[in-house]
């Protein structure tokens, strides 16, 4: 056979011819297979007669008792089945990627994992969707929000807003605000603190995020500067900054998912002000044109668990 002629036969060969003959090898009888397919015997003779004509080679022993395959049609079928096995798998993929069923999702962060909402949602959608490839991406407001103007994140997830051009916007939950403290401190013998109750003290806080709402936080409870805790800043991560506290150089303020990441000697406590516990809200945040289908899921969950938002907000 020439090249040509090759090419031609291997482009006349098709998905119902492959998948008869498998079928038809199955069952050992072209009657029994033409009956499971639901089509006329001599339609499913003539399709693997075909088929045969094409590959060159006779892929069945036909008997009064049955069929059985050919050495070569033994080869031949091996393959068909693997061809049929790829097809089905494009199909599947491409109708659950189109619904969001499979695909990739990032999603970032600056937040603690270690207990609460995030981390409960996260897992969650990871249960209920299995096929999708889910990344994570801790890194600060800044970093983030390019990442997701670049379409590197899909969605961010953070305490306050973030605002950026052409970014959508819905609120969450809310977490408590507590205060960390070694469990000899004074103020550990209290259930509640109060803002005020921290004048006199040294607050050790992280220059990474969340550290500025935290700051901002504490300087809207606080307005007057003489009311103020002295303020410590370290370049160092959230983890680094319980270590300092456990050391005795100070308290520090921390969200309520913080607390899952436990550390020893250490206690948190409400913090509160005249109208009850000090909250912050958290926020997802996405572009409005990223067609991802996996993000979309992602976002169904987020309006399903947190509905009290009637409409996403544009910022």
């Amino acid at each position: 056979m020439t090249e040509n002629n090759r090419r031609n036969a291997a482009s006349a060969v098709n998905l119902q011819q492959l998948r008869f003959a498998v079928v038809a090898c199955d069952y050992g009888s072209f009657r029994r297979a033409a009956e499971v397919l639901s089509i006329k015997h001599t339609a499913l003779s003539r399709s693997i007669g075909q088929l045969e004509y094409l590959v060159g080679t006779s892929l069945f022993e036909r008997s009064s008792g049955g069929i059985k395959p050919t050495v070569a049609g033994q080869a031949v079928l091996r393959i068909a089945r693997l061809i049929l096995e790829q097809v089905d798998t494009l199909v599947d993929t491409g109708r659950s990627g189109g619904r969001g069923d499979a695909g990739h999702l990032v999603i970032g962060f600056y937040t603690s994992v270690s207990t609460g909402n995030l981390r409960t949602t996260i897992g969650e959608f990871k249960k209920l969707l299995p096929q999708i490839e889910l990344a994570t991406m801790e890194r600060s407001r800044f970093h983030l929000m390019t990442a997701l103007r670049n379409g590197t994140v899909d969605v961010v997830i953070s305490p306050g807003r973030l605002v950026s051009k052409d970014v959508n916007s819905r609120l969450l939950w809310s977490e408590r605000i507590l205060i960390s403290l070694r469990q000899d401190h004074w103020l550990a013998a209290r259930e509640i603190i109060y803002w005020a109750d921290l004048r006199n003290e040294k607050i050790l806080l992280s220059k990474i995020d969340p550290g500025r709402e935290l700051e901002d936080l504490l300087i809207s409870k606080l307005v007057l500067s003489d009311d103020r805790p002295a303020v410590e800043r370290h370049d160092v991560s959230r983890g680094i900054i319980k270590n300092l506290t456990n050391m005795g150089m100070g308290l520090t303020l921390v969200m309520e998912s913080d607390i899952g990441a436990s550390f020893a000697g250490l206690v948190y406590r409400e913090l509160h002000d005249g109208t009850g516990p000090s909250q912050v809200d958290f926020y997802a945040h996405w572009r409005g044109d990223n067609g991802n289908p996996a993000l979309k899921r992602f976002l169904s969950l987020l309006a399903e668990r947190y509905p009290s938002p009637p409409t996403a907000l544009r910022l």
